[in-house]
């Protein structure tokens, strides 16, 4: 496995740790950004275990990389939605789809080089 694969797992793993902590956890920023994305609550648990069983599943292809173009085609459809649900559902400024931008871009950079 390459050191590029494996920085953009390491990346990915702490990022999507955090934000599904953050859901599960019901912290005050996610529960005020998904009512402005009109989802419901049930939703955002959901999403969280989603999340927490990438990572998993992320931390399970050091063992067996043939997951990450699983795995990292999982995370492009979560991004895609975090993306739309910034932009279109809540309208926030694009500044606050950065993140999810960039999280997008390296679940397809790991999709690429995971061949």
């Amino acid at each position: 496995m390459s050191t590029l694969v494996i920085a953009i797992q390491i990346i990915l793993a702490g990022m999507f740790s955090l934000s599904s902590f953050m859901k599960l956890k019901r912290t005050p920023s996610m529960v005020r950004h998904w009512n402005e994305y009109r989802y419901p609550m049930w939703f955002l648990t959901l999403t969280g275990l989603g999340e927490l069983a990438g990572v998993v599943a992320l931390l399970v292809s050091f063992r067996f990389p043939v997951l990450l173009p699983y795995v990292g085609l999982f995370f492009v459809t979560l991004m895609l939605g975090a993306i739309h649900a910034h932009l279109f559902r809540a309208k926030h400024r694009p500044v606050m789809a950065v993140n999810a931008a960039l999280m997008l871009a390296l679940s397809v950079v790991l999709i690429a080089t995971a061949r």
